[in-house]
């Protein structure tokens, strides 16, 4: 059993989904979570949910675009600097499946400021205190959108590719300060976005899928606890799809 008694981890995106999910199992493993997001009432029952099983998870509104709310949650999370996370999880992101002709500047920015900056925001917050310690473990969900492309979600794929890169760019630069920077794929995963979308598509989805089943949350979340445990003290910039063999590309 993966052991994280008493790491200070900030997870983004807790509200739902592969983020509640995460929230769950870290603090099971005994670490102490910090949640972000902008679902005020779901990042607080996700909270509560980590509590009623014996964990610690205290939820905190955070919108990662923001550089001042991700300082507020940075502040939060380390009491003022008084301590050092010792896990980052980015898993925010936001995305709306249209063609491409029709997306606006507006949109595209969004797309952009969400599921790109945003976590290099969020590591920026934590990263100088993870570099005076020398350890840390940095984790960002991406999406198989972002090795392989996928129809509708262009710009989005354009931004999860961008983290792919970020986190092998950035591995590079902090090997030296022994902190590992690793990245999740997640494949067509049982999320709010995917249940959107009509049941058509998701059966198609499902059929694509070599082992004929959308992805659970928590599947993606046991990735991610992999990569924050040490059992991957020698991995490093990394990406691992979890998506049932439906994108097997290298």
């Amino acid at each position: 059993m993966v052991d994280l008694t008493g790491k200070l981890t900030v997870v983004t995106g807790g509200a739902s989904g592969i983020g509640r999910a995460t929230v769950l199992k870290m603090a099971a493993a005994g670490a102490v979570v910090f949640t972000g997001d902008m679902d005020e009432a779901g990042n607080t029952e996700t909270a509560e949910m980590a509590r009623a099983a014996g964990g610690s998870a205290t939820a905190v509104t955070l919108d990662i675009s923001d550089r001042a709310s991700v300082a507020a949650f940075a502040a939060t999370a380390t009491d003022d600097g008084a301590k050092t996370v010792d896990i980052i999880v980015n898993v925010a992101g936001w995305d709306r499946i249209q063609p491409f002709l029709d997306a606006t500047p507006e949109f595209m920015d969004k797309i952009l400021d969400i599921n790109l900056k945003g976590p290099m925001n969020v590591v920026k917050a934590f990263l100088p205190d993870m570099v005076a310690a020398n350890a840390g473990k940095i984790v960002s969900i991406s999406s198989d959108a972002g090795r392989v492309g996928s129809m509708g979600e262009t710009i989005y794929a354009g931004a999860k590719g961008g983290v792919i890169a970020f986190t092998k760019s950035l591995a590079r630069e902090t090997a030296r300060h022994k902190i590992n920077v690793n990245c999740v794929c997640p494949g067509p995963t049982n999320t709010p976005l995917l249940m959107s979308q009509p049941e058509s598509m998701r059966e198609k989805l499902a059929r694509a899928v070599p082992f004929r089943r959308i992805g659970e949350p928590e599947e993606i979340a046991d990735a991610v606890l992999f990569f924050a445990s040490n059992m991957s003290d020698y991995v490093t910039g990394q990406v691992l799809s979890v998506s049932g063999g439906l994108t097997m590309a290298d």
